[in-house]
């Protein structure tokens, strides 16, 4: 059994769509802290405590039981009662709390004594409505009114909180109880009395309000949460996913805790199918849209659960933007980066409303636009979005690039604008090789690679809808960055390409990951491949643990820092897909043992969204990144993508044929994939190694929709024409 690897501080985190439970292990909210009830984006509860006659109770053992569910045991410390004293370990409290719109919460207290007891519970509840990017920025700014008010017929505590036209409250209601509350001093207080073995049992409902529309809480106990709504579409989600068995354990756990932290990030959408959704970003901060995390997700999925890429086409699409905004960063055409819902957001003092500060969400929206047609043979898919197609090309030309060069570059506008735009979006994610910032306009190479990606791409769809002549053009067009990004990008003494060119068109060599991106995207010459391969797989770059962002040689180089050197799983996962897509399929099986055992570390085989990029040694294990978001979509979709790389899937939804390419390393000897989705089709394939090679056998469906096919020949045959 490996040695296990806690992400972050001990808490419980626990979340439904858009509201974020995050407490103590005990169950309680400390105040001052980040912890709380987030409910779209505010902060509805900021402490929360109970004691038994003003003691407070000591935590035995608590934890999520579910990604919406938590339950925590609790025993009580000695304290005195007008009977006489009370030996600790006496009472055992059991808390028990469901989200599902709000929340519910169950208390149970047995008297395991020999005596009869008599004392208050107390709840101190407390309110402050802070927006979640105060909370983040340890701001304590108070810019509305809040009122109370305890109805003790209905026995409801509500608190509202007002500032102009924006609003939210809470509404603790006491239902199903041995005895009532009183309302004092900003605490709930029950009396209760238990003869020996004697129990108590109280439910809290807990209503949340946006102003507009209350999320009434689910009124059955914990007990039942098993028949919930909530519970039927998480089963309704296992049976509708793609279902992998392998004999190599650590792989199948890595799976399935991925399948689980998919369903746990799931945003549903209103007016579509019930299981149409969007990925959010990750837990606990980031349960919102984003632009170009949803895509990515969307991608790692589309063997998986195609709907995450239809959710994402149409929430991001709606969202479009029609104008200029520099406060924004907002541009006609551009695929937004961030949404939010909160106080600073309602009164545009953020910019995310949304906000567009990111330059590849646009060209990996058309990416997926076409992955997604490719999966589902949905040819109503191109013609809806066809409009958002075309005002995201006309973007790429007219904004994206800046000075009409060919090349891709980005820069703020806005007094509170990124400076850095792309996946790599920390402020110090982006130096020169002596390690001084880059400031500026850049024209970061995998942005080149997305944009050449998406031309080619989009001339296939062009080419489905009957328009050869924007078909030709966009080849065209990709041909000629093929051969201008080569000849500006690419580095022969390093044998690399450049990070990015700066302000002044001139090539920033540090080594950082960003070029694996350009083998996923098919932008880099076959006879330069090897050397970029080479150069990844180096021990500057390959922690062992997977490859780090930035080479372990660079003056800016940390190994704990965000974005200088850590490991982040999802862009090892592109980059395996990346050397897959050129032939190099053993470097990325390798890739993905070194991903697959590094979950198999963390608690539940979950993958943080990065974790420290320290080098891998004997008796090693791999090293948390303090304030990594678990779980987290892309670190979680990693594994998918890591598995389309080794068996080499290329679904032709459009032409009712999966192609495969696979090469199962010797460390993954078998896998059978059930409910493999082909448009309408489900297929059940087995793949497992024989001698060097890997066979399959469609166990059901028909097998002759299921072809060999080398993912070489699939990019030159997705690139012909374009300068591949």
């Amino acid at each position: 059994m490996p040695f296990k690897v806690q992400v972050g501080p001990p808490q419980i985190a626990i979340h439904q769509a858009m509201t974020v439970l995050v407490t103590e292990p005990d169950g309680q909210i400390e105040w001052p802290s980040d912890k709380g009830l987030y409910f779209f984006d505010t902060r509805l509860i900021s402490a929360w405590a109970v004691y038994a006659n003003g003691v407070p109770w000591d935590l035995l053992n608590g934890g999520a039981v579910n990604f919406d569910a938590a339950r925590i045991f609790l025993t009580n410390r000695a304290f005195v009662t007008e009977d006489g004293p009370i030996l600790p370990q006496t009472l055992a409290f059991e808390m028990s709390r469901v989200l599902d719109q709000g929340l519910h919460e169950d208390l149970d207290i047995t008297n395991h004594g020999q005596k009869p007891v008599r004392f208050n519970l107390e709840i101190a509840i407390r309110s402050d409505f802070a927006d979640v990017f105060d909370v983040k920025s340890k701001r304590d700014i108070r810019r509305g009114h809040i009122d109370s008010e305890w109805a003790e017929a209905r026995q409801t505590l509500r608190t509202t909180y007002k500032n102009a036209d924006f609003s939210r409250s809470v509404a603790v209601a006491v239902g199903l109880s041995d005895s009532r509350a009183v309302f004092a001093n900003g605490r709930l207080s029950f009396e209760i009395s238990l003869p020996p073995a004697g129990r108590w049992h109280c439910c809290l409902l807990y209503e949340f309000s946006d102003g507009v529309k209350r999320y009434h809480a689910p009124k059955g106990c914990a007990v039942d949460a098993g028949s919930s709504t909530q519970a039927k579409a998480h089963r309704d989600w296992r049976q509708t996913v793609l279902k992998m068995q392998t004999s190599n354990e650590e792989f199948y756990r890595f799976y399935h805790q991925a399948i689980d932290d998919m369903a746990a990030l799931r945003l549903p959408l209103e007016g579509t199918d019930h299981m149409v959704f969007l990925p959010a970003a990750g837990l606990p901060w980031f349960m919102a849209p984003f632009g170009r995390d949803s895509l990515i997700v969307s991608l790692q999925n589309i063997m998986i659960y195609p709907e995450f890429a239809r959710g994402a086409l149409d929430i991001l699409g709606r969202w479009q933007a029609k104008e200029r905004d520099d406060f924004r960063d907002a541009e006609p055409g551009k695929i937004m980066h961030e949404l939010r819902y909160g106080e600073l957001a309602h009164f545009k003092l953020i910019p995310h409303t949304p906000y567009y500060g990111t330059a590849d969400a646009t060209p990996l929206y058309l990416v997926t636009l076409h992955a997604a047609w490719r999966a589902t043979g949905d040819h109503t898919l191109l013609e809806k979005h066809l409009p958002n197609a075309e005002a995201a090309l006309n973007w790429i030309d007219n904004y994206g690039d800046r000075d009409g060069d060919l090349l891709q570059e980005y820069q703020t506008r806005s007094p509170v604008g990124y400076e850095n735009m792309a996946w790599k979006d920390a402020g110090d994610s982006m130096s020169y090789t002596d390690g001084s910032p880059v400031r500026g306009p850049k024209a970061l190479c995998e942005l080149q690679g997305y944009v050449y990606d998406a031309w080619v791409r989009m001339a296939e769809v062009f080419e489905a809808l009957g328009k050869p002549e924007r078909a030709t053009e966009l080849r065209g067009k990709a041909a000629a960055l093929f051969k201008k990004f080569n000849e500006t990008f690419w580095d022969e003494e390093g044998g690399y390409y450049a990070y990015m060119l700066d302000g002044e068109k001139q090539q920033v060599l540090t080594v950082a990951s960003n070029p694996g991106h350009l083998l996923w995207s098919g932008i880099v010459p076959p006879d330069r491949a090897a050397r970029v391969v080479a150069r990844l797989m180096a021990p500057d770059m390959n922690s062992g643990w997977g490859i780090r962002t930035l080479s372990s040689k660079h003056p800016a180089y940390n190994p704990y820092s965000y974005q200088n050197g850590s490991v982040w799983p999802h862009d090892n996962s592109l980059i395996a897909l990346g050397f897959k897509r050129y032939g190099f399929s053993a470097e990325a099986g390798h890739i993905a043992r070194d991903i697959s055992e590094a979950a198999s570390h963390f608690l539940l085989n979950q993958l943080p969204e990065l974790y420290a990029g320290v080098a891998r040694g004997v008796g090693s294990f791999p090293v948390q990144y303090l304030g990594a978001n678990v779980p987290q979509a892309w670190a979680a979709g990693s594994c998918f993508a890591l598995l389309q790389a080794m068996l080499g899937i290329q679904p032709d939804a459009p032409n009712d044929k999966l192609y495969v390419d696979p090469d199962l390393p010797a460390w993954l000897p078998d896998v059978t994939l059930t409910d493999m989705r082909l448009g309408r089709r489900h297929l059940d394939i087995r793949f497992r190694r024989d001698g060097d090679k890997t066979v399959w056998e469609v166990l059901r469906g028909d097998a002759h929709v299921v072809s060999y096919r080398s993912w070489v020949a699939a990019r030159e045959a997705l690139c012909s024409g374009a300068g591949g």
